[in-house]
């Protein structure tokens, strides 16, 4: 049986999963599904209530570090993102990143989009089945509404989760200040890949697996910390590893 990732298109954990999967040369069947409505997706591919999950036969694989795991057991040599002499410190940040860069990222941008009716469903839909493209369109205030209270989302919350955004890019920007290519030794790792893909829930990047707002479509606060992320140090580095390591 082949793989399966049932997914959020719109969320930074999925695109994590994909990125390795793609860079491992892994072929998969994605499904993707609005958010709440996918909590009955990933409970029936044998997760627990977030995507992605990875289903491979018998295997399930419920967290985007898992997924990585498991692709870069299979990737050609040359693509690897766990080198053996680099794990340990590849790993610590990665887990670093998706303890506090994911959450925080996703808090401020889901405020800062709340309300945004018009951009969520251009926007959020993009591959889901029709009937969830319809019911988002009917039932987008109650959607609002789970989605605040499940990620905790108010403005004092945002507004320190956007203090937190910062001060994980300044440690990036520091890591890079002499010089370095990437977070780790010489190479592309899970450290950088995770970075870029979480990062991209302030960034916004053009390459990312489905079409994302630009910055001129949000609201005009939010567009200009946007341009501001991409402007710092780690958003230049993050939107650069996206250019060419996405799809290289």
């Amino acid at each position: 049986m082949g793989a399966r990732l049932v997914t959020i298109p719109i969320s930074h954990y999925c695109e994590k999963a994909r990125w390795a999967l793609d860079r491992a040369g892994i072929a998969y069947v994605e499904r993707a599904h609005l958010q709440v409505i996918h909590w009955a997706a990933v409970r029936r591919a044998g997760g627990g209530w977030t995507a992605p999950v990875l289903r491979c036969g018998r295997t399930v694989l419920p967290e985007s570090a898992d997924i990585v795991e498991f692709a870069d057991a299979r990737a050609p040599r040359d693509r690897r993102l766990l080198p053996d002499d680099l794990v340990d410190e590849v790993r610590a940040l990665e887990r670093d990143f998706d303890l506090r860069l994911g959450p925080h990222g996703r808090r401020w941008m889901y405020n800062g989009l709340r309300g945004c009716r018009d951009i969520a469903v251009k926007y959020a839909p993009t591959g889901v089945p029709a009937w969830q493209r319809r019911a988002l369109t009917i039932g987008y205030p109650a959607v609002t509404r789970i989605i605040d209270r499940y990620l905790d989302i108010t403005p004092r919350n945002a507004a320190a989760s956007e203090r937190e955004v910062r001060a994980v890019f300044d440690g990036v920007a520091e890591r890079l200040g002499d010089g370095r290519r990437y977070l780790v030794g010489d190479r592309f790792t899970a450290a950088d890949l995770t970075f870029a893909a979480l990062a991209g829930a302030v960034l916004m990047p053009p390459e990312w697996a489905v079409p994302l707002p630009g910055p001129d479509e949000l609201p005009p606060a939010v567009g200009a910390q946007v341009r501001e992320w991409r402007a710092h140090p780690a958003g230049e580095f993050a939107l650069e590893l996206f250019r060419r390591e996405r799809n290289p």
